[in-house]
């Protein structure tokens, strides 16, 4: 039996795309500049996807200024000081805030897999964020004219239009990114905050036609920004239980860096619910260090002590680089760890089968 593997969905983005998207932001070059050394990342980061040998690419995410604010990129409506999110390191990243509505997309990720998909022939998968992300938008104090009800109305709307232009543009899969899954039990151990996030995500799911709702999924992790995390003294045993609650086909789960291992496992048994599908991150996308593809093999067998084999995929922690600034990952360790991944999984599957001869 196949074991399915995916990326996440970022990939470290070239240093001259890096310094050009600077460059843009100071007003030191075009537009049309920057859009050349978009085109070239982009065109780049699906040929070495390509050899990987990876059954199912991204496009890395090249073109998003953050995996959360892509679809307010250059909106006129909003303030640069809102909620704030704070790192193990000490470093922290801000969200904008709306200041009016009609909330709106500016940009839907339809948009990333049709222009991507010109350049391969092999499946796409595409991240798109979460309802709940984009929720912490809207100011603490209001805005006139503009209530909280509509507001939600509206971006659970907008939420549903972003998922179905992905499949619309012939994306294979598509992943929300809900990484304030596990960091909203820190601010809010009473998990009161998660249950209002699981509740608002699932708004989304339900309004999808259910052949869309069974290649959906959901990607959680404590966070990866600067080879630093935001929540991972959280245990998946708080999480979990909620998480399984999604009506979602697929979750994608940060694992490799998890410290206590068996814990995860015992969790994720315990919750799991028939039809769903867990993909266990066996790359620690915060730790330089290449994983052999025997290494990864023998964490995909401990699994499946487990998790049933026909529910176990594989994946990565997280994105290699959610935020276009991060150049903590080098492009060259990514792609190897991603073909580190494929492998061990390849080779997972050749120990399972010999198993299942030998039974």
């Amino acid at each position: 039996m196949q074991i399915l593997t995916e990326p996440i969905g970022s990939i470290p983005r070239p240093v001259e795309l890096v310094e050009g998207i600077k460059a843009f932001s100071s007003g030191n070059i075009a537009e049309t500049e920057l859009n050349i050394l978009f085109d070239r990342a982009l065109k780049d980061t699906i040929r070495r996807f390509e050899a990987t040998g990876s059954p199912v690419i991204t496009d890395g995410e090249q073109t998003k200024p953050s995996f959360v604010t892509y679809p307010i990129h250059g909106s006129g409506h909003l303030d640069p000081n809102g909620v704030v999110i704070p790192f193990a390191d000490g470093h922290t990243r801000q969200l904008p805030k709306l200041t009016a509505g009609p909330f709106a997309y500016q940009v839907y990720a339809g948009d990333f897999v049709r222009k991507a998909g010109e350049l391969t022939n092999l499946p796409l998968k595409q991240a798109v964020i979460s309802a709940s992300a984009l929720s912490l938008l809207y100011p603490a104090e209001g805005i006139d004219g503009y209530p909280r009800d509509r507001f939600i109305a509206d971006l659970v709307a907008e939420s549903g239009r972003d998922i179905q232009s992905c499949f619309a543009a012939a994306a294979q899969t598509v992943q929300i990114d809900f990484t304030e899954a596990r960091l909203s039990l820190k601010l809010d151990p009473s998990k009161g905050l998660l249950r209002s996030f699981i509740a608002l995500n699932n708004e989304v799911l339900n309004r999808l036609p259910e052949d869309m709702r069974q290649r959906a999924g959901v990607h959680s992790c404590p966070g990866g920004d600067h080879d630093s995390t935001h929540s991972a003294d959280i245990p998946y045993s708080e999480l979990l239980p909620l998480l399984f609650q999604l009506n979602a086909t697929n979750f994608y789960l940060q694992y490799a860096s998890e410290k206590n291992k068996r814990d995860v496992l015992e969790a994720i048994r315990e919750n799991l619910r028939p039809g769903q599908r867990v993909f266990l991150g066996v790359t620690d996308v915060l730790n330089a260090r290449i994983e052999s593809p025997e290494e990864i093999r023998d964490l995909i067998l401990e699994a499946v002590e487990y998790i049933p084999q026909a529910q176990l995929g594989t994946t990565d922690d997280c994105g290699f680089s959610p935020f276009a600034d991060d150049l903590s990952t080098s492009r060259d360790i990514a792609f190897e760890k991603i073909r580190a991944r494929v492998a061990g999984t390849r080779l997972a599957e050749i120990a399972l089968q010999k198993l299942q001869i030998v039974l």
